[in-house]
């Protein structure tokens, strides 16, 4: 029975780390929800990168692509880590949510790489 209660003491920051802070109401759970919104944009834009660089490639305009991509990511960063100076409480939150919208934008821009 001990051993069952130390498993149930190790799995939960597991089970509990999985469920969405977005119900939240703490500036915490803001912060954890905008960077869940976040990884949820970013793994459509890997999705889409892995569907649309090889076609890129078979196009001949892959390093194109590929060079865009790579002044995107460093024109993300230099926009979002500003948000990062601020000393309040809610910056992480406004450094994910600038994360997710600079995202959400290229998502659409690779889209219409199809």
């Amino acid at each position: 029975m001990k051993a069952v209660a130390t498993l149930a003491v190790i799995l939960l920051p597991t089970v509990s780390g999985a469920q969405s802070h977005c119900a939240g109401q703490t500036q915490i759970d803001a912060t954890f929800c905008a960077k869940e919104r976040w990884e949820i944009a970013d793994k459509e834009l890997n999705r889409l990168w892995n569907e649309i660089k090889p076609a890129a490639d078979r196009r001949g305009n892959g390093q194109a692509l590929l060079n865009e991509q790579r002044a995107w990511l460093k024109r993300r960063d230099a926009t979002c880590a500003p948000e990062l100076q601020s000393d309040g409480s809610a910056a992480q939150m406004f450094y994910w949510s600038c994360m997710e919208e600079q995202t959400l934008k290229r998502n659409q821009e690779l889209t219409a790489w199809r």
